[in-house]
């Protein structure tokens, strides 16, 4: 079995097992968080094999299963459904079980703008490197589009996300080369900014956060779709 296949399985598989917990009983979500995640596995994907055709990234068969579509290994269709299972059932642990822990709204309105400002900034002035570019212009529709449709999901999210990327931090480093002899995911730094967290690229921590918070976001706009069909 691969070492990427195993990176997969371990990160959904605790989650999985806790999705049954009486308080948070994320189980009963599935309905919604499915169809969400679906959605944003399809725009990453398409995003994915561009990028991977274009080597802006690739993978290294070392670490992967023999099996490929589009490009992608078998691990990489994985990862967009155990990062974004794993990560939206951390959220909702959170929000169960320390519900009077948010952001002000004055902080949360802060905070985006200034994500979002900073993104765009940075996207416009280093537009010839594609993952800079697309990354940071995709985190920044994103943000927005929760921010002013949803802006008390970000009330969660931001702390939420903090503790998220503990393990994402690890599961990343390990692809991009930490703790191994080479990278599972190789990365052309012409394409991006060249600054690393140990050996993972600053673009991820916001590839990651869209990720996520657009899964997330989905998850409870089609749960809210739910309620309202349902009331007589």
């Amino acid at each position: 079995m691969s070492l990427y296949l195993w990176l997969n399985i371990l990160t959904f598989s605790i989650p999985f097992f806790l999705s049954f917990d009486k308080r948070v009983h994320f189980y009963t979500r599935w309905k919604f968080f499915f169809p969400a995640m679906a959605l944003t596995m399809i725009i990453f994907l398409v995003w994915d094999a561009i990028f991977t055709h274009y080597g802006v990234w690739r993978f290294n068969d070392q670490y992967i299963s023999g099996w490929r579509l589009l490009g992608l290994p078998l691990e990489e269709y994985l990862f967009f459904i155990t990062v974004p299972y794993a990560s939206v059932f951390t959220i909702y642990v959170f929000d169960h079980y320390f519900p009077n822990i948010r952001i002000r709204d004055s902080l949360v309105r802060l905070i985006t703008l200034f994500l979002i400002a900073a993104l765009l900034f940075i996207a416009v002035f280093y537009r010839d490197r594609a993952y800079t570019l697309v990354n940071f212009v995709f985190a920044a529709i994103v943000l927005a589009l929760v921010y002013f449709t949803s802006p008390r999901l970000l009330r969660q999210f931001y702390l939420s996300y903090l503790v998220i990327l503990v393990p994402f931090i690890l599961v990343n480093g390990i692809l991009t080369g930490s703790f191994i002899e080479d990278q599972v995911v190789w990365y052309n730094d012409f394409e991006n900014l060249g600054i690393r967290l140990g050996t993972i690229p600053i673009e991820d921590i916001f590839y990651g956060m869209s990720l996520i918070l657009l899964s997330y976001y989905l998850t409870e706009i089609l749960h809210s779709l739910s309620k309202r069909h349902s009331k007589p």
